[in-house]
C-alpha cells in the first residue's frame, strides 16, 4: 500500500481531522481528502469538535459584544438631556433589539436627539428619508445600545413622577413636541391640546405630570390626553409650550391651516381669540 495512503488511513482511525492530517503529513487538502473520504470521524470526535465550535462562537460573540458595550457610555443620574433623549425615543422613536431609531419630519427634533445621543454614543447615526411622507429616520444600529435604552426607558417611566421639576419639564416638552397638537377652529369655539399615546399608562403619567404644573387635563378614550380653558392653556404656554421650530405638516388633506404653522404660533393664536369678560362671544374659561 502505498506510505502516504496508510499514513493517512492511519492518522484518521486514530481520530485526526482532515487539518489535522494535513498539518502531519505537510501534503494537499485535496490529496488527504481522497484517502480518508470514506473513513468517518467517531462520535466522541465529532461531538468534542461541535464543542469547540460553540465556544468559539460564544468567545466570539462576548468578544463583539464586548466592543459594542464599550461604545457608549452608561449613566446612573438623569439629567435633562437624558431625559429629553430616552423621552424621544419613547415617544417618536423605536428601542429594539438591534439598537435605537427616531422618526420625525421636524429637522428640529432630530437634531435634539442627535445632539442628546452623542452624550451617550459617539457614533453617527444611520440616515434615511420617506421622500413620499417627508418623514426621516435616524437609526442606531448596536446590540448592547438597544437593551440598555430599553431598561432605561422602563426606569425613566417608572421614576419621572419623582424626578426634580425641571426634568418633568423635559419629559413633558419631549411628549408634546412628538405626540401634541393644538387644535384651535374657532368656528366651532375649539381651544385645546391634545397629546396622543397609546398606551394608557403614559397617558396616565402626562396628566400626573401636567397636574404637577398646576394644569387640568383629562384622558379622552381611546388614546389622548386633552387641555383645554383659557387658564390651562396659558399654564402650558408658560410651563411647557411646543419647541420653536416644531410645526405642523400643512401638506396633510386634512389641515385646517394648509400651511406649516409653528405649534407654539397656533397656541398663541388661540389663547388670543378668547374676549374679554364683558365683550360680545365672551369667554371665561
Amino acid at each position: 500500500m502505498n506510505s502516504f495512503k496508510q499514513q493517512c488511513i492511519e492518522l484518521r482511525r486514530r481520530d485526526f481531522t482532515l487539518p489535522e492530517i494535513v498539518k502531519a503529513t505537510g501534503r494537499p487538502k485535496t490529496s488527504v481528502h481522497f484517502h480518508i473520504r470514506n473513513l468517518p470521524l467517531s462520535e466522541n470526535k465529532l461531538r468534542a469538535i461541535s464543542a469547540s465550535n460553540a465556544e468559539r462562537a460564544r468567545a466570539i460573540a462576548r468578544k463583539r459584544r464586548g466592543l459594542s458595550t464599550r461604545l457608549f457610555k452608561k449613566f446612573t443620574d438623569w439629567d435633562p438631556k437624558l431625559v429629553c433623549l430616552v423621552s424621544h425615543l419613547i415617544f417618536d422613536g423605536e428601542i429594539k433589539r438591534d439598537g435605537c431609531a427616531y422618526n420625525n419630519r421636524n429637522v428640529i427634533l432630530l437634531d435634539r436627539v442627535e445632539h442628546c445621543m452623542k452624550k451617550i454614543y459617539l457614533l453617527e447615526p444611520k440616515r434615511y428619508l420617506n421622500r413620499l411622507t417627508g418623514v426621516a429616520r435616524l437609526s442606531y444600529f448596536n446590540v448592547s445600545l438597544g437593551e440598555y435604552m430599553r431598561g432605561k426607558a422602563i426606569q425613566l417611566l417608572r421614576e419621572i413622577a419623582t424626578l426634580p421639576r425641571h426634568l418633568k419639564r423635559e419629559f413633558l416638552i419631549a411628549f408634546f413636541d412628538d405626540e401634541g397638537c393644538i387644535d384651535y377652529r374657532p368656528d366651532r369655539n375649539h381651544r385645546r391640546i391634545r397629546g396622543y399615546q397609546k398606551k394608557i399608562p403614559i397617558l396616565q403619567t402626562v396628566q400626573k405630570l401636567l397636574s404637577d404644573f398646576d394644569i387640568e387635563s383629562r384622558i379622552q378614550l381611546p388614546n389622548e390626553v386633552v387641555i383645554a380653558h383659557k387658564a390651562n392653556l396659558l399654564k402650558f404656554q408658560r410651563e411647557i409650550n411646543f419647541s420653536p421650530g416644531v410645526r405642523i405638516n400643512g401638506d396633510r388633506p386634512n389641515s385646517v391651516w394648509k400651511q406649516h404653522l409653528e405649534k407654539r404660533e397656533i397656541l398663541r393664536r388661540a389663547i388670543e381669540s378668547y374676549k374679554p369678560v364683558g365683550s360680545n362671544g365672551v369667554h371665561r374659561s
